[in-house]
């Protein structure tokens, strides 16, 4: 079997249906629960500085790059990266229960996804370049490894002055303790929130995040250490992500940029002095070969989705400019999975307008500025509560060039009409009228949080010709797109002051037979609601951080 053909065999083993669930362990094994953070014993730990001032740019600045000037690379503007990136956002207790929530949303808030940096010499935290793993439970870094300076200099060589590295990587295990054989899936999820996260944090500081997709696999692993096996011995091993480079510059001010560094100088970098050794998340496992095979099927070789013909981008429209846009930092930290919707809050058609426009990937606009290659997902929405749109199915086509294809591959009888009042520049289409609350609900496992909000979506990607043509690793670049929509969303729904959540549970080919797809050349792949949240009086509330430890 061809490694696409075993993506796609690994997605329809795992697909849930009517009358069949994918495999699980079937209960909560709650004594072998993973922990949730990764330490390194033996790794030199330093504090990164904290803030609760929400004083920066406004929420909508931050997708402008143009009005937000850069900030100088230095310990605080790191710090504050990572805090608005990957940081606890908050603690919550129920009885004897206490859980951490993050900034970067998780499937189960399990957290498969780990932070690492790559640097050079920085005032305040370092003399000389240093590999760091983050450790958000302490807003803290760690000394993972010393890099010589002439290896750090041949590193990032081909980039601007200041430039630094942001890695990724994930967790297997974590979402498999609770998911099972679909955890894949929420790995790969989740790692595109969390690049979604980094994109937005370093605009926040006027940084251009950039995607290196030309990296292998094996380069990222090299570059981090998760190859080093005296490092993790026993412990659960953690699958390479992605490595950004993060450019202390507007990205208008940019010409054009690699996608990979030499493979000689990775090799160079991860030769310098190593410290610590990887923490045991669980003490027993269960092993789920579906799972390593679809991992290794999607092994990323050294080649860039930059390096052919992408597809082209939606026109530049005038951005999205409230008079009484709230403080990007504000809206980062208060972000939140709801757990209920209420069932009666609508939002305006200017408002749903405007969150559907900032998922659309135009010119030099965060997060999709960061992201390489074309543009392979959609939105089918249903649409409940709009005040100004007809309830009923529509579709979201985020490449212009993609209207056809989408027309021609969906329900002969779908009237693809552009609503009224909706801006010339959204490519919004009604399908058809209705109330599909109903439908919705059950098509996300019969969860009412689908039908009680004022839309919800399900993310419908190309499938079949990508894998094909590009090869299996496609299966999770189409994953982190789906989280990176998310991301947006998320924000979105709080910037408009409603409440959003992802929706992993859902039945995969039903969904494509409502929108009349074939289902090998388009595959849901993640659901999502917005709507009034219900929240959870039971629950306790509580800073993430210790208030000494703010600045």
């Amino acid at each position: 079997m061809k490694p696409w053909e075993t993506a796609a065999e690994y997605h329809r083993q795992t697909e849930h249906h009517f009358h069949r669930s994918a495999r699980s362990l079937g209960f909560m094994d709650w004594r072998n629960q993973p922990d949730p953070f990764r330490r390194y014993s033996g790794a030199p730990l330093i504090p990164l500085t904290l803030t609760r001032s929400h004083d920066g740019p406004s929420y909508d600045d931050v997708f402008d790059h143009a009005r937000v000037a850069p900030r100088p690379v230095c310990e605080n503007a790191i710090a504050a990266f990572m805090q608005f990136s990957l940081s606890l956002s908050a603690w919550k207790e129920y009885r004897e229960s206490r859980w951490a929530l993050r900034i970067n949303p998780s499937s189960g808030n399990l957290h498969p996804t780990e932070g690492y940096l790559v640097t050079g010499a920085v005032g305040g935290l370092c003399g000389s370049p240093a590999l760091w793993h983050y450790a958000p439970q302490e807003h803290a870094v760690e000394r993972r490894a010393e890099i010589a300076e002439e290896s750090w200099r041949a590193l990032v060589r081909d980039f601007p002055a200041a430039t630094f590295l942001a890695g990724l990587s994930s967790v297997h295990w974590r979402e498999a303790w609770k998911y099972g054989e679909r955890a894949y899936r929420y790995c790969q999820h989740d790692l595109g929130h969390a690049l979604a996260a980094m994109s937005i944090s370093a605009a926040l500081l006027g940084w251009h995040a950039l995607w290196l997709d030309g990296l292998s696999d094996a380069e990222v692993s090299n570059l981090l250490g998760l190859d080093r096996e005296p490092d993790f011995q026993d412990a659960e091993r953690e699958h390479p992500g992605a490595i950004l480079a993060i450019i202390p510059q507007s990205p208008q001010t940019l010409g054009h940029l690699p996608t990979r560094m030499p493979e000689e100088s990775i090799r160079r970098a991860a030769v310098g002095k190593w410290l610590g050794r990887a923490n045991r998340l669980s003490a027993d496992h269960v092993h789920w070969d579906i799972i390593d095979s679809v991992a290794e099927a999607c092994t990323k070789p050294a080649e860039s989705l930059a390096d052919n013909t992408v597809t082209p981008l939606c026109a530049a429209v005038r951005p999205v400019i409230r008079p009484d846009s709230p403080p990007a930092r504000r809206i980062i930290n208060q972000r939140r999975s709801a757990v209920a919707l209420d069932g009666e809050t609508s939002v305006r058609a200017d408002q749903f307008c405007a969150i559907l426009d900032r998922v659309i990937p135009r010119p030099n606009r965060t997060p999709w500025n960061t992201f390489r290659g074309p543009v392979l997902v959609h939105l089918g929405l249903f649409v409940h509560r709009v005040k100004g749109l007809d309830p009923g199915l529509y579709m979201l086509v985020r490449s212009p060039d993609k209207l056809d294809e989408l027309r021609g591959g969906t329900r002969p009888g779908f009237a693809w009409q552009v609503p009224h009042g909706v801006p010339d520049s959204l490519p919004l289409y009604r399908l058809m009228p209705g109330d599909l609350r109903l439908i919705s609900a059950q098509l996300a496992c019969g969860q009412d949080i689908a039908a009680d909000g004022a839309f919800s979506c399900a993310m419908l990607a190309e499938f079949d010709r990508p894998l094909r043509t590009r090869g299996a690793w496609l299966y999770r670049r189409l994953h982190w797109e789906t989280g990176a929509v998310g991301q947006v969303l998320y924000l979105e729904a709080e910037a408009a002051g409603v409440r959003a959540t992802g929706i992993g549970c859902f039945f995969d080919a039903p969904t494509a037979e409502l929108f009349g797809m074939d289902s090998d050349k388009y595959k849901s792949l993640y659901h999502f609601t917005v709507g009034g949240p219900v929240e959870d009086t039971r629950l306790t509330t509580m800073p993430p951080y210790p208030p000494q430890r703010y600045d």
